[in-house]
């Protein structure tokens, strides 16, 4: 005998489908692609990161959290905005390789952790020349001697070394100020900065860059990194002079650095 099913039973029965396929994991990631498509990001975010919470270990996972990496990405604005999303997409690309190694998008999430840096390097870089720009010269120096410790081999090291040595100069510390140009012209010897870098080491009265340099027994706080490992960050070089050592007059600025 057919079991006859009630109204009520028959629409608990359609909404319990309609749920499962809701969160189906194919019709999941079928939403997350199209908010992507439409540029809606922050819906795709949602799609995508609610995959992975239900669907970790599904073959479609290292692309979801690939994708997770990607959105953040586009919500990157640029080099003079809110840095977070570049560095949520750094977690999320470190994801990818902790969680999926060796899926095939392994590779692609280390060179989009490269961009990520590359990004962070220029937007230092960005708020160093702002910060010198209006005459906050140690304010300066604190970021462009962060990349020179964090990310000496980036394409923007280089400009920083030399910016570096201006706001030293700019400080008083003319020693410290030659051996960033000495430095700057034996350890980026191509740099287009290293032109405007011999004119000031020359203005400064230094000695011609050479592969040999003598420091004196007060060195700067980057005298030590030409030593360092390839490609490795510089760590506890640095150390900003107190206003005093500088012999110079400041004023704590809300950075907590002194201005």
């Amino acid at each position: 005998m057919k079991k006859v099913v009630s109204g009520v039973d028959e629409q608990i029965f359609l909404e319990d489908n309609i749920e499962k396929q809701l969160f189906h994991p194919n019709v999941i990631m079928k939403r997350g692609e199209a908010f992507f498509e439409k540029e809606e990001y922050n819906e795709a975010l949602t799609e995508y990161n609610r995959f992975l919470d239900l669907f970790r270990n599904h073959v479609l996972a290292p692309y979801a959290a690939f994708k997770v990496g990607e959105v953040q990405l586009k919500l990157a604005k640029s080099i003079d905005r809110d840095p977070e999303p570049i560095q949520k997409a750094i977690t999320a690309f470190e994801r990818v390789r902790k969680d999926y190694p060796g899926s095939r998008y392994d590779a692609q999430a280390q060179q989009k952790l490269e961009d990520c840096h590359n990004w962070l390097a220029q937007m230092h870089l960005f708020v160093g020349q702002f910060y010198y720009r209006r005459g906050s010269y140690l304010a300066a120096a604190h970021r462009f001697e962060h990349i020179i410790k964090t990310y000496p081999d980036r394409l923007v090291a280089p400009d920083a070394l030399y910016f570096l040595a201006m706001s030293y100069h700019e400080l008083g510390a003319d020693d410290w100020s030659r051996e960033s140009l000495v430095l700057l012209a034996n350890k980026y010897p191509n740099s287009t900065a290293v032109n405007d870098g011999n004119s000031l080491l020359a203005k400064l009265g230094g000695a011609k860059p050479g592969p040999q340099v003598a420091h004196k027994s007060d060195p700067s706080p980057i005298a030590d990194i030409g030593v360092a490992a390839a490609g490795s960050p510089v760590s506890n070089l640095f150390s900003i002079p107190s206003p005093s050592g500088l012999g110079q007059a400041f004023t704590a600025c809300r950075l907590g650095a002194w201005c």
